[in-house]
């Protein structure tokens, strides 16, 4: 019999997958019942009590998100943060200190959200999918971008459509680029051929809304 596959938090979608949490607090009880408030509530959890052995963990498994604490011995909180920045991962802070000090570096540095101890599961649990699905459309505004500075690059003629669409419809680059690419994807057509068609074709223009 295959075992059921653990679904996100609040969702009854069954193909949602749970989030894995990687949970960093030098405090032993409080990683303990977080870390247990969260497997309880649907998450994958996995702990560390330092910086040094969240790495360790992050190699291991890769986290969809991260929630740390500030003040820990060695490494900081913040200086992971910024670690797990380089690698794309997203983190909150859960933390007893709300210095306004502290609380602007966070920010700085990425942060998603940040908790003051004590926080209970549900209201966790909200923070987290909040930060997950700011991540997620962080990610997409990012492919986009990278999509659209392919394009622009290897097509001349994807750039001159483009252009097109901006002045017609007076759009920005990036909504103008992504009208064109929803253009060719309901034209089941590469975006290259479509573009091409639209600068010999003036009317084309028109069609792209």
């Amino acid at each position: 019999m295959t075992a059921p596959v653990a679904t996100r938090p609040g969702s009854s979608d069954p193909s949602r997958e749970a989030a894995r949490v990687l949970v960093v607090d030098d405090d032993r009880l409080v990683l303990a019942t977080v870390a247990g408030g969260l497997r309880e509530a649907g998450y994958v959890v996995d702990t560390a009590e330092s910086a040094r052995e969240a790495r360790e963990r992050v190699e291991a498994a890769r986290p969809d998100i991260a929630l740390l604490d500030v003040r820990m011995p060695g490494e900081t909180g913040i200086e992971l943060a910024r670690w797990l920045r380089a690698r794309d991962i997203p983190f909150l802070f859960l933390t007893a200190y709300g210095d306004a000090s502290i609380v602007r570096e966070a920010v700085e540095e990425g942060a998603l959200g940040y908790l003051i101890k004590p926080v209970d599961v549900p209201q966790l649990v909200a923070a987290l999918e909040a930060a997950l699905q700011r991540a997620e459309d962080i990610r997409r505004l990012r492919e986009t971008e990278a999509q659209l500075q392919r394009a622009l690059s290897g097509s001349r003629y994807t750039s001159m459509a483009v252009g097109l669409i901006m002045e017609r419809h007076r759009l920005t680059e990036k909504e103008a680029f992504e009208r064109l690419r929803r253009f060719a994807r309901s034209q089941r057509r590469k975006i290259e051929d479509v573009a091409e068609e639209l600068v010999r074709s003036e009317e084309l223009v028109n069609l792209v809304k």
